[in-house]
């Protein structure tokens, strides 16, 4: 006769202290008596669904990824013209160019335009100072000759040449002044003799002592003359 295991039947295998042991996870449906399978538990560690994205939709972190890789869009743009648009761009750059090349040789023009003219006025001024120079000299030749004329002593080759002075001064735009029965001036006549006369109703040149001469416009003497004017 055996005798009985005094430890009691036989444990099942398992851990040491944790025995093996079968859970039922099924929920029973009080509609029938199928059960239906249990939903699967959710872990703490693995992110939802929602979380997680749909499948085959990159995350938030992959779109910053993928978009710090792909840079600005702009990059990618290809702004090199090319063909029509490359001979019109061409063509503006040239008029521009030129416009402003014509405005520069407008400018140099016009700058030299105004040193020309004033050179021209220079000139002329100079011309007149040395014609007026040689007219101051030749003014006591010239009174000498005036008043050989008024009494008759210029006569012959000499009256030929006086004429010949007069008219080379003529070329120069000498111009003699003052005569008798002109009215006065005191711009252009010295009055060294002053009379009254009863018929007078103005002053005028009754006498000339001394012509005056003058360049153009500028008096370079004045006429010396003798005047007789209303009481």
């Amino acid at each position: 006769m055996t005798e009985e295991n005094p430890q009691g039947p036989p444990e099942p295998q398992g851990s040491g202290e944790h025995p093996f042991q079968f859970r039922d996870k099924r929920k029973v449906d009080n509609s029938g008596d199928e059960s239906r399978p249990a939903e699967p538990e959710v872990s703490a560690e693995q992110p939802s669904e929602s979380e997680a994205g749909a499948p085959g939709e990159p995350g938030d972190a992959e779109q910053a990824d993928q978009q710090g890789a792909a840079g600005d869009p702009l990059d990618g743009l290809d702004f090199e013209l090319s063909g029509d648009a490359a001979e019109a761009a061409e063509v503006l750059k040239a008029k521009a160019e030129a416009a402003e090349h014509l405005d520069a040789l407008q400018r140099e023009r016009a700058s030299f335009t105004n040193y020309r003219n004033r050179a021209l006025r220079d000139q002329e001024a100079a011309r007149n100072r040395g014609v007026q120079d040689v007219l101051t000299a030749l003014l006591p030749v010239l009174d000498d000759v005036e008043r050989a004329k008024q009494h008759g002593e210029l006569s012959g080759a000499m009256a030929a040449i006086a004429e010949k002075l007069d008219q080379n001064l003529q070329k120069f735009g000498v111009e003699r002044f003052g005569k008798v029965g002109e009215e006065f001036d005191p711009t252009v006549h010295e009055a060294l003799m002053h009379s009254t006369d009863a018929d007078a109703t103005a002053a005028t040149v009754n006498l000339v002592v001394e012509p005056g001469y003058k360049i153009g416009d500028k008096v370079v003497r004045a006429a010396r003359v003798g005047v007789v004017g209303p009481e």
